[in-house]
């Protein structure tokens, strides 16, 4: 199997059998919605921090495969990392999506099924619709946490 089609299974697996999908009513969880008016994609993340680490991460939209699929691997890959760790990996993803070097320590497993997206300029948006809306969270969460608020 070349790599290219690994990747197109890793992608269509996550499409299909979503992680961490379907939000919760819990005012614990931060919540931010975002869409793409261009293409459609239109995502609600969901985003539980205790103690400085990113406990749960929950998402719940519609669109392409990229867009829903990139949101699964987004929560599975900042689950458990401190928020600086998951700015700076949510960065090196950014990184990658644009086909630039990245950091391989802190990017690894499926998020590495998105390194050819840079090749197709429209669907980079697909791929980071999600992971803006958790950085986003990640960023207000953080700064509530560095002013005291939490």
């Amino acid at each position: 199997m070349d790599l290219k089609a690994l990747y197109r299974e890793v992608i269509m697996d996550h499409y299909k059998n979503p992680k961490n999908k379907g939000l919760v009513n819990d005012e614990t969880y931060f919540t931010v919605h975002l869409n793409n008016p261009t293409c459609g994609d239109d995502i609600t993340v969901q985003l539980l921090v205790k103690d400085g680490i990113i406990k749960d991460m929950r998402h719940q939209g519609i669109g392409c495969s990229i867009c829903c699929s990139s949101a699964s691997v987004a929560s599975v890959t900042l689950i458990g990392k401190t928020l600086s760790e998951g700015l700076k990996t949510i960065n090196e993803f950014y990184e990658l999506i644009k086909g630039n070097p990245f950091n391989e320590k802190l990017l690894d497993g499926d998020a590495l099924a998105y390194q050819t997206v840079h090749q197709f300029p429209a669907r980079v948006k697909c791929a980071t619709l999600g992971w803006k809306a958790f950085e986003q969270a990640i960023l207000v969460k953080d700064k509530e946490i560095s002013n005291g608020w939490y």
